[in-house]
């Protein structure tokens, strides 16, 4: 953490990364796969001032709240810098933002200024101008786009602010001397699960604060990939932090994401789960693919690391404990694990270098970590990822956190857990019927450790508060403490272990509460699954819904072309009424009340922007709402189909 630079406000850390690191890449960005164009500190730095000397001139007065409305590009981070050096917060969202959410957001925030990427969204927010009397300025970002008349470039606005400067213009440093902490940086309209889109406000403090404390060791060697939505919290704090320890981001995409980790080799990189689910997916294809020898081999070497490291986590005390073992079991355990280890140590050494070397090639081979973030990860993915060696460090978080509660450290790599909350954070689990609090509470044994309920946190990461909205602030804070949603325990490693939403929990008709996240996981597994989502609310039994792997049925023979054709075929449907048996059978650990009773495949996949959010996150209540007559169908009949 010492290579770390440490300020007030947000304008400061540009200005001190880029007195400290100058020349060095700050971001580079993809003309080809081979070729990056490097932005250095302090050309970002001077692009910076320039821009936000342009929007003070334009009108843009401190506080205010600037439109930030695009996806991952140099010409995005620019402007958010901008915006910062010019005392402003950015309101941004990314393209996929629809017209009801551009107007809602453009009108609630009272945006005057606002940045759009490309020629279609410029035309979309011209369209809703009439409607938006307060709106003054346009700025297009994409240099290859075309300006409709009244619109400014970006590259406009920050030749204006060059010509200020160079003529004494010091209105940029008057504003970032006037910045307080308490400040806003950003106000994040979130795409959310549930409801209309709700304003956070994060302060220049939130975000100085999870640059300080994510726990970590990295420098100005270090190589970042930026892959997800830039204008979410977690890829932007993870932005902030590569700049505090002067590392370079390089600007990815899913479509390239493969390529780009084998050529840019990261060291270090935001993720979501759905992320590690597909190249998960693309290795065990790649496996199955290849030559029987092959395929012996893998296994042969998984098998080694599955055991290597799971004597290993026992040695180090870094295994789940979800319950209290005393001291003489492990003592007594201890010694057996070490012989385990002691004799894979030599097999494994020789399998993991001849074997899963190749497979860590494929995620660029230097990665020394990656924090997945935004949903939960699969316990078969996390696994998996660091049997073989690619240290997944799973964390956990909310936009209105900025986004970091807890996070898994390479030194603190508990698997199953989203590790222990981040220096200066406080958690409590409380009973969310009766607002006990469970955890920490003396009452118990063990101080609580174990005791499920919902997750309560505090700390310098936490939202000043929803814009506009007292009556959902005061809501979802008590006496201090913001109420999560989100359902968990602490383990008796002290780390935080996720159980599921407590807005998602579905109640049976026999008052039966049942988590669906950890169903559909288990659902997924299945190569016939692709996308799922459990309901039942209200009703005796739980059912599902399904979108199938439609390649994977046509690997396997299949000739429907469609999922609408795959969805009416009796055999389909055979296949995927005995995976949903097996795999949420009380022998994989689920009660009976957990069981799936009834099924329906879907015709349409989910797709991000409608079924899911950036962070491939269900949004239950569009699924039900769009496909509310299927559900009527499943709980009407009210029996198993028969196949």
């Amino acid at each position: 953490m010492k290579h770390r630079i440490k300020t007030e406000n947000l304008a400061l850390l540009y200005q001190k990364a880029a007195e400290r690191f100058g020349d060095l890449p700050a971001f580079a960005i993809r003309e080809s796969a081979l070729q990056w164009n490097p932005i250095s500190y302090s050309s970002l730095y001077e692009q910076g001032l320039n821009l936000a000397s342009g929007l003070i001139e334009i009108g843009v007065k401190a506080r205010d709240h600037v439109g930030l409305f695009g996806d991952n590009r140099f010409e995005w981070i620019l402007s958010d810098y901008g915006v910062q050096l010019s005392g402003a917060a950015d309101v941004p969202r990314g393209r996929d933002v629809s017209d009801d959410e551009l107007f809602y957001i453009i009108d609630h925030a009272g945006i005057e200024v606002t940045f759009v990427e490309t020629e279609e969204l410029q035309n979309r927010v011209l369209k809703l101008r009439s409607r938006l009397p307060g709106l003054r300025e346009i700025i297009l970002l994409d240099p290859k786009a075309k300006a409709q008349p009244g619109v400014k470039t970006l590259q406009e606005l920050c030749d204006l602010g060059a010509a200020l400067r160079a003529k004494g213009d010091k209105r940029v440093e008057e504003r970032i001397a006037q910045i307080k902490p308490d400040d806003l940086f950003t106000l994040i309209y979130t795409s959310g699960t549930t409801g209309t889109p709700k304003g956070v406000m994060l302060t220049h403090s939130n975000m100085v604060s999870q640059v300080i404390n994510l726990p970590g060791y990295h420098n100005c060697t270090d190589r970042v990939l930026s892959v997800l939505p830039i204008w979410h919290i977690f890829e932007r704090v993870i932005e902030m932090y590569t700049l505090s320890f002067g590392g370079c981001t390089f600007y990815s995409s899913i479509s390239t994401l493969g390529e780009d980790m084998r050529n840019v080799e990261p060291t270090f990189m935001a993720s979501a789960p759905r992320l590690w689910e597909k190249l998960h997916e693309r290795i065990i294809k790649g496996i199955k693919a290849s030559h029987p020898v092959r395929q012996i081999l893998f296994h042969i070497a998984y098998f080694l690391a599955r055991h290597y490291k799971n004597s290993e986590y026992f040695i180090t005390d870094k295994y789940l404990k979800m319950k209290h073992q005393p001291k003489w079991k492990h003592a007594m355990l201890l010694p057996l694990h070490v012989l385990r280890w002691i004799i894979v140590l030599p097999w494994f050494g020789f399998f993991n270098a001849a074997v899963l070397e190749r497979i860590r090639l494929g995620a660029g081979g230097s990665l020394k970590a990656t924090i997945s973030g935004g949903g939960a990860l699969p316990i078969h993915i996390d696994k998996f990822f660091n049997y073989v060696g690619i240290p997944v460090l799973e964390g956990y978080g909310m936009t209105e956190t900025s986004p970091v509660i807890s996070v898994r450290s390479i030194n603190n790599l508990v698997v199953g857990t989203v590790g222990p909350p981040v220096p200066e954070t406080e958690i409590r689990i409380v009973d969310p019927e009766t607002g006990e609090v469970l955890y920490p509470n003396n009452k118990f044994h063990d101080n609580g450790l174990a005791q499920r309920g919902e997750i309560w946190v505090k700390g310098p990461q936490v939202m000043k508060g929803y814009y506009q909205d007292p009556e959902l602030t005061q809501i979802t804070f008590s006496d201090g403490w913001l109420r999560t949603g989100d359902l968990g325990v602490i383990t008796h490693n002290h780390c935080l272990k996720i159980l599921g939403r407590s807005k998602a929990t579905i109640v049976l008709s026999s008052g039966e509460n049942v988590e669906p996240e950890p169903i559909e996981m288990r659902l997924q597994q299945s190569q016939f699954i692709d996308q799922c989502m459990v309901v039942g609310q209200d009703k005796k039994f739980l059912s599902v819904l399904i979108v199938p792997g439609i390649q994977e049925f046509r690997m396997a023979g299949f000739k429907e072309r469609t999922l609408e054709e795959l969805a009416i075929n009796p055999e389909a449907n055979k296949i995927i009424l005995e995976e949903i048996r097996k795999l949420t059978s009380q022998a994989n650990g689920f009660k009976r009340y957990e069981q799936i009773r009834d099924f329906r495949m879907l015709p349409v996949t989910f797709e991000v922007g409608n079924e899911l959010t950036n962070l491939y996150k269900i949004k239950r209540h569009v699924v039900e709402k769009k496909f509310n007559h299927v559900i009527d169908e499943l709980f009407t009949n009210g029996t198993t189909q028969k196949n």
